[in-house]
């Protein structure tokens, strides 16, 4: 004889089949058709408060440059510290770009200083990536890059005194990271920069006609 299993005396017993597990999809990444929209979205309102966007970048990059000076002792060369006047210029103008924004003139003014951003960016890299070529010895570097002794936070005694500290050989890379040093570093952040001040400034303009 066999037991019907469907019988209300089988279930008691536990003999009645279990219910089936309910299984819950699986999560995985989000489609590119989902992506796209919120990457697009985010990108526009980067463009929108560009003068920001590049404040804040050219203040990270002299942070970093600080930081591998006073905790790195990787002290600047000559082509080093134009590069770090350069990010400077590009933050006051940022600056002033970002104070405009709440001035009569806001409209007519974003598009210039987009692309007043753009050829300090641009100036920039093409400084970086000079510095860099005078790494990989494609050319040679101002005569005020022959270098010498690295100058310390003990030398200022030295300077005090009348003493002339040379900074460090800007032909040889303190620092290499996946084969680029910091000037190549550099160099590739300040295009992307340049690229972006100019859509942004091109955006403006569209948004204007």
């Amino acid at each position: 004889m066999t037991s019907d299993l469907n019988d209300p005396k089988a279930t008691a017993v536990g003999l009645a089949p279990a219910e089936a597990p309910v299984l819950e999809p699986v999560r995985g990444p989000l489609p590119a058709e989902a992506v796209a929209p919120v990457r697009a979205t985010i990108i526009a309102k980067a463009l929108d408060a560009w003068p920001l966007v590049a404040l804040v970048a050219s203040a990270s990059l002299l942070a970093t440059a600080h930081a591998f000076e006073t905790f790195g002792k990787l002290y600047p060369c000559t082509l080093c510290l134009k590069q770090r006047e350069v990010l400077w210029v590009a933050g006051t103008v940022a600056l002033v770009a970002l104070a405009a924004r709440y001035s009569p003139w806001a409209a007519k003014l974003r598009q210039p200083f987009d692309l007043l951003l753009a050829a300090v960016f641009l100036y920039a890299a093409g400084l970086a990536a000079f510095h860099a070529g005078v790494e990989w010895k494609w050319w040679p570097g101002p005569t005020t890059c022959s270098g010498g002794t690295v100058a310390a936070a003990g030398d200022l005694v030295a300077m005090l005194k009348g003493d002339k500290i040379k900074p460090p050989a800007c032909d040889k890379a303190a620092w290499v990271f996946l084969g680029l040093s910091m000037a190549g570093w550099n160099a590739l952040i300040s295009l992307g920069l340049s690229g972006a001040s100019l859509a942004a400034g091109l955006r403006k303009s569209k948004a204007t006609s």
